[in-house]
């Protein structure tokens, strides 16, 4: 039996020595392991470097294009020919060899600009890809913050929790001291024990809450799950963000705003492509081809035992559009429709970050007014309970009294941790919708 009492105490003394032990993780620290190993951005990544791969390579369709090809035949043929005059010639096995090669140039010099508005369009493609990868560093930094943040909420009320149950475990005792010198009754005993597991099943509750939260977080990072680390025990709050500082320029910062002004640049830029298709296309062609053919026998006598054939030639193409069924007429229609679209979507988005933007700000000064007003409360619920407890422990009072200013004091401290709680998701809402959680 002692043995094993050493064995538990060993074992809890090793888990309270790896619970201290554990690495604080600052929310700077949280959110730089997620810049570097979130998923969603590493994927975002790998596709901005896909344009911007397109567009170093985009100067290629000014080069003229040279290929080059080779074609060497061996013939083995059986030859009968038949003339008017009655004779014939018959050879089998005849013998020959016939190469080709050709070195072939096309060069486009004009077709009515689209070369120019496509690599531009590759240019503002992969600036899009650029804000793409902001916006989700934006999205993701404000999902770490709310998740770290969240930790440290829950584990503020999980301190008030276990405050709570301090003060239960006293009522226990003072209600069994009273019950046992007569002067105490068995369901005011009960009671304080009903609270008191009321209070550990909370703690409980918080303390899983928390293990999934972390979780979470470590989802957001990349990190195993189940990695522990210990997080900050306060929320620090801004009190001092004004609206038309976060309204300002939110037009050339807002990641969302950005990314469908940029589709709407590139839906003009295709729209000029598919105009250009209505202009001709002039080119310059040139070719270098070499063909020798060697016959072993022949069977006409005219017929050349071997050919040589080698020179260059040049010269310019236009192609005209003259009439493909309304093809063109239809691209540039559909490109039309496209950029009112992105124009539509752009506005929309506009109104939407907007509203936004001011519904934010309104929570942001109500959870302030909110979170000053509950940490007045909590002082006067944090008295009246003192009071109550000192009362009761006189027996000037009764535990229904104390159960009531406990219950007061519980309610201010959930309000309270939760107002400071929403105070700083407004906070973040501003900042991201600003885009400036991140520079």
């Amino acid at each position: 039996m002692k043995y094993k009492f050493f064995v538990s105490g060993l074992f809890f003394c090793c888990l309270s020595s790896a619970l201290t032990a554990q690495k604080l993780l600052t929310l700077e620290e949280a959110i730089a392991t997620a810049l570097k190993n979130n998923y969603d951005i590493q994927l975002l990544r790998n596709d901005s470097a896909s344009f911007a791969l397109d567009n170093k390579y985009a100067n290629a369709a000014f080069y003229p294009q040279l290929n080059g090809s080779v074609n060497k035949v061996w013939n083995n043929n059986n030859q009968l020919q038949r003339f008017t005059d009655g004779t014939k010639r018959e050879r089998d096995g005849v013998k020959s060899s016939n190469l080709n090669a050709s070195v072939n140039l096309n060069w486009t010099l004009f077709d009515g600009g689209g070369m120019f508005v496509t690599r531009k369009r590759i240019s503002e493609i992969e600036q899009l890809g650029t804000l793409s990868i902001k916006n989700q560093v934006v999205n993701t930094v404000a999902e770490i913050v709310i998740n770290y943040y969240n930790i440290v909420r829950q584990q503020q009320q999980l301190k008030a929790v276990e405050e709570q149950m301090s003060i239960n475990e006293e009522r226990v005792k003072l209600a069994d001291k009273k019950l046992s010198v007569g002067l105490g009754s068995k369901p005011e005993l009960l009671q304080a024990r009903v609270d008191l597991n009321a209070q550990k099943a909370a703690q409980l509750r918080q303390q899983t809450l928390i293990a999934q939260l972390r979780d979470l977080l470590n989802q957001l990072m990349a990190k195993p799950v189940g990695e522990y680390y210990k997080v900050t025990d306060s929320i620090p709050l801004n009190y001092g963000l004004t609206y038309g500082q976060v309204a300002e320029g939110i037009d050339n910062t807002n990641p969302l705003l950005q990314i469908t002004k940029k589709n709407k640049d590139i839906a003009q830029l295709l729209l000029k492509e598919r105009k250009a298709d209505l202009w001709p296309t002039i080119s310059f062609n040139s070719a270098y081809n070499y063909t020798r053919l060697n016959n072993k026998v022949v069977v006409n006598p005219f017929q050349p035992l071997f050919s040589l054939n080698n020179g260059y030639n040049y010269g310019f193409n236009a192609q005209i559009p003259i009439f493909n069924a309304f093809n063109t007429r239809r691209q540039i229609k559909q490109a039309q429709l496209d950029l009112q679209y992105q124009d539509l979507v752009f506005m929309n988005q506009q109104q939407q970050i907007n509203i936004s933007l001011g519904n934010a700000y309104k929570d942001y000064e109500l959870q302030k007014k909110t979170v000053q007003l509950e940490e007045d409360n909590i002082v006067l619920a944090k008295e009246n309970v003192s009071i109550a407890f000192e009362r009761y422990k006189q027996g000037v009072s009764t535990y229904l009294e104390l159960r009531e200013a406990q219950r007061s004091l519980e309610e201010g401290y959930n309000r309270l941790i939760a107002g400071r709680y929403n105070l700083k998701l407004a906070e973040t809402q501003l900042l991201r919708l600003k885009g400036k959680l991140v520079d």
